[in-house]
């Protein structure tokens, strides 16, 4: 039998990040017992001064103890992740596949009850419109690059590894944004400094993003409640759909710049990412081409979702307004002279 929540001890992993120290405070928050691990060894003293447990550690490493890691646990929070939209595909299945697995493995061996896996809404990135994504709604067939399909392959695995002994669940939260955001603030902010902003298809798509802090009380919640929700993913988002012309244009006047919105046909960024991609493998470039197909779908075609599922199994209800809470910190960014 599990322990009660307030005794539980969870071990969240890639807790450095700005998901993974969100987490970090809400399951303090419940009560329980952290132990955190991450490559940052700057956000681990800082997890450290909250009252957690940090060991600083690789999990793709090959010296990477996990054995050692999740002893004493009751509980996996499992965040870490090599999360880019380009790079070396072999970087991807070590980090998102390969640590999962041995994760797991550990975890079984020894006697974790709970498994959370922090998947993602990359699965469903394609060149189509996707509105009210629900429960029983495919993944794209072929997702667009390593990073959605190595996270496709660890979720399958994590639900497939779900019977009497491990439970298991996925969330998969869309868009984070928040303190610690790395990825969609960024980009944001870097297409509304142009001074011409080009927008796939005109920039009508709808995003939905998701506060960190929402994100990980649906996370904690799901460990919460297993085993009730073992062998389910569940969709997670901030339920406030906005046009991706919409929200750039409104991060651009809060950073004080007024960029000339640009529409690119649909029909002509499809090649172009193509061609972009092509001539990056050729030439061996580390740097994501300026248009991929990720991209382009991310913000050329509408995802959003239908929380219905999410209330149902979590009784998730998002606290706190996304899209207020990225214009507060790009402004938060700008006031202290930190780049986007």
């Amino acid at each position: 039998m599990s322990a009660p929540a307030n005794t539980r001890r969870i071990l969240v992993t890639g807790a450095t990040g700005g998901l993974g120290q969100a987490l970090v405070r809400e399951a303090l928050a419940r009560g329980a017992q952290v132990l955190a691990s991450g490559r940052d060894p700057a956000a681990g003293a800082r997890l450290e001064a909250l009252g957690v447990s940090f060991v600083r550690c690789d999990l793709a490493g090959p010296e990477a103890d996990l054995a050692a890691l999740v002893a004493g646990c009751d509980s996996v929070i499992h965040a870490a992740a090599l999360s880019a939209s380009w790079g070396r595909e072999a970087d991807f299945i070590a980090a998102n596949v390969t640590a999962t697995l041995r994760l797991l493995d550990a975890a079984r061996a020894a006697g974790v009850s709970r498994f959370v896996f922090v998947s993602s809404p990359s699965i469903f990135a394609g060149y189509r419109e996707r509105i009210g994504i629900g429960e029983d709604d495919l993944p794209q067939a072929a997702p667009l690059n390593a990073y959605a399909r190595t996270k496709l392959i660890a979720e399958r695995m994590v639900l497939a590894a779900s019977h009497e002994g491990l439970a298991t669940c996925a969330i998969r939260p869309r868009a984070l944004v928040g303190e610690g955001d790395r990825v969609i603030l960024p980009r944001l902010a870097a297409l509304a400094r142009r001074p011409r902003m080009p927008l796939p298809g005109g920039g009508k798509a709808l995003i939905e993003l998701t506060d960190l802090r929402d994100a990980a009380w649906a996370i904690c919640e799901a460990e919460a409640r297993l085993p009730a929700v073992a062998g389910c993913a569940i969709n997670i988002s901030g339920g406030q759909p906005i046009a991706v012309r919409d929200l750039a244009l409104r991060l651009a006047e809060g950073m004080g710049a007024r960029p000339r919105p640009i529409s690119i046909p649909l029909a002509l960024a499809r090649p172009l990412a193509r061609l972009a991609e092509t001539l990056a493998r050729l030439t061996a470039s580390p740097e994501e081409p300026v248009l991929t197909r990720y991209t382009l779908a991310t913000l050329g075609y509408s995802q959003t979702f239908d929380l219905a599922p999410a209330r149902r199994l979590l009784g998730y209800t998002p606290r706190h307004d996304a899209i207020a809470t990225l214009l507060a910190e790009a402004r938060r960014l700008a006031a202290s002279g930190a780049a986007a």
